[in-house]
């Protein structure tokens, strides 16, 4: 069966939903918000997504450890019609295929974590108040201070799923999302940060935990990606509920 451009997204949706903690990300960009900046492609039962959102594009291909060998044959496939440069999020093993026609650049080990027990949440007293269009020029001075180099999505916040804590009129520490589609019943946690001069205070987590009770009234599935060596943040996130469920590795991609 060869590789194809898939465009009905209720067969991607089919297809992704049986396992929608693994591919949280690419059911969210079924959504209209995503819809337009995504290429779709498919082989059988695996499915990869090229999102042309970002420059460079970014190709996500996650499978579970029994079809890695499937989706491995869906890369082959595609490597032809990507792109000469794009960054890419790919489960272990999923590397050989391309390696002969791009240079890699390791990116680094990346767990997928999910809300599994939100329970917890009730243990870490939550605060932050939502964030709009408005509140732009100070989420970028903050994002300088905190967490520069930080990928950011600016029309995510028309989601209305930003909270804010502020001091003395500043803010210092946030959490978004880089996907939210109730139609989907999906979310991941995003652009996480409390700014250095107020860390060890409980802010992220307190911001975390009123994020993510509030998009528990709209999704299902909250999920989120973290450095595997951020141990910080890895502490954080299990201490409000979230377990690691998954591994991935992004790549840097450029045809040799």
């Amino acid at each position: 069966m060869a590789v194809r451009a898939e465009h009905d997204r209720a067969v991607l949706a089919g297809l992704l939903g049986r396992d929608p903690v693994l591919h949280a990300y690419q059911l969210g960009d079924l959504d209209d918000f995503f819809w337009p900046y995504t290429s779709w492609f498919r082989r059988g039962e695996q499915v990869a997504l090229l999102y042309h959102g970002v420059d460079p594009p970014t190709l996500l291909a996650f499978a579970a450890p029994a079809d890695t060998a499937a989706l491995e044959v869906l890369l082959a496939d595609l490597v032809p019609v990507l792109p000469a440069r794009l960054y890419a999020h790919l489960s272990p093993g999923l590397t050989d295929v391309l390696a002969g026609t791009f240079r890699m650049d390791a990116g680094g080990r990346h767990h997928r974590m999910a809300l599994t027990d939100p329970g917890r949440l009730a243990t870490v007293p939550p605060t932050g108040a939502p964030l709009g269009v408005a509140d732009l020029p100070a989420l970028r001075e903050l994002y300088a201070r905190a967490y520069p180099g930080n990928w950011f999505d600016e029309r995510m916040l028309e989601t209305g799923q930003y909270l804010g804590v502020r001091e003395g009129g500043e803010l210092v520490a946030v959490a978004g999302v880089h996907v939210y589609s109730p139609a989907y019943r999906v979310a991941a946690l995003g652009n996480v940060t409390t700014d250095p001069r107020c860390r060890g205070r409980g802010l992220g987590a307190a911001v975390v935990a009123a994020l993510c009770a509030r998009l528990r009234e709209s999704v299902t599935h909250v999920t989120l990606n973290v450095k595997a060596d951020n141990a910080a943040a890895v502490r954080l996130y299990e201490r409000v509920g979230f377990t690691r469920v998954a591994d991935y590795d992004e790549w840097a991609l450029t045809a040799r």
